[in-house]
């Protein structure tokens, strides 16, 4: 760190590369959570405990992707928020509830897979529907509680059209600083750690013992896997990165220049980008826990397939459109 010849941060890169990201979540999270959530909502009555974890995942996501085209405009327009100050603060809310919703049910998935496998005696008949709709509404009454005192901070900067940040502005950034460290050990780390302590003992309970049914643990390995595929891709970078760089704007208020601010700040956008396409991949999780959905897929592949190895029609002549072409 040095008080002079401070780096120039690129702020230009995020109306670049954030937009085209926020396109694809959109088109590919909206079919795909659409999808999962109608096959849920089709099987109502066979709906399951894990489901109602699942059905409430797909919920968080839509609420977010409904508030991207907003984000769109936003930054389409040169990083100019023409929606109003409440409106910004509802948009990243929203995003908020999404993110640590998902945590939240994620981790409530893994717990119950986790005394599925290790305790299913214990377990068997004690938890109900009753006992998951319960869970849900505590998640979301967390998340929310938890998501609050975002909204207290200011998010616009200018007077008719300006800034929408997702953060604060740089008056209220060291404030913001604590808030998110705290908001971070409570709201991604004690979930990501209760989450990796139960597959780590699902893991060793599946590899000590034969007896367990192959169907729970291919289930079992498969959901493993989109959980480390989720921190690892869309939750970790996001909350390490977002962190780096409000210390790295606490510095410069500080008149304190940090010559890696601009590349954290690169790397926070595509954290962001990252984070966001959480919304695409937890349907994912729809595949896990619906077997149903596999099956569609299927039946949707073989279609296709018979649909492009369907031979050429012929016409009433009986010449083929193969003869036509040659005799062109």
């Amino acid at each position: 760190m040095k008080n002079t010849s401070c780096p120039r941060v690129n702020f230009d890169f995020t109306g670049r590369f954030l937009p085209p990201v926020y396109i694809l979540v959109f088109i590919v999270g909206l079919v795909a959570n659409g999808w999962g959530l109608k096959s849920l909502l089709h099987n109502w009555k066979k709906l399951k405990i894990i489901n109602v974890f699942v059905l409430n995942l797909g919920l968080a996501d839509i609420l977010y992707l409904l508030t991207l085209p907003f984000l769109m405009v936003y930054y389409f327009m040169g990083r100019q928020w023409i929606f109003g100050d409440a409106f910004c603060k509802i948009t990243r809310f929203c995003f908020n509830l999404n993110l640590y919703g998902s945590i939240g049910f994620l981790t409530c998935i893994s717990v119950y897979r986790y005394l599925a496998v290790v305790h299913p005696i214990r377990v068997m008949g004690r938890l109900t529907l009753t006992h998951s709709v319960g869970i849900s509404v505590m998640v979301w009454l967390f998340v929310s509680i938890q998501s609050l005192p975002d909204m207290l901070y200011s998010k616009t900067f200018g007077n008719n059209t300006g800034k929408c940040y997702d953060t604060t502005n740089n008056f209220y950034v060291e404030s913001y600083l604590k808030y998110s460290l705290g908001w971070m050990l409570t709201g991604f780390c004690i979930p990501f750690l209760i989450t990796l302590g139960c597959y780590g003992h699902v893991i060793v309970v599946l590899c000590r013992t034969n007896t367990t049914d192959k169907v729970l643990k291919q289930r079992s390995l498969k959901l493993l896997f989109i959980l480390i595929l989720l921190f690892s891709v869309c939750y970790i970078p996001y909350h390490v990165f977002k962190n780096l760089n409000l210390w790295s704007r606490v510095l410069s208020n500080q008149k304190i220049c940090a010559e890696w601010s601009n590349g954290v700040y690169i790397t926070h956008q595509i954290s962001r980008g990252l984070v966001c396409l959480n919304s695409a991949l937890n349907p994912l999780v729809y595949l896990h826990g619906n077997e149903d959905i596999p099956a569609q897929l299927r039946q949707l592949l073989q279609q296709a397939c018979q649909m492009f190895s369907r031979s050429p029609p012929t016409n009433s002549g009986g010449v083929s459109m193969a003869q036509i072409a040659d005799g062109d």
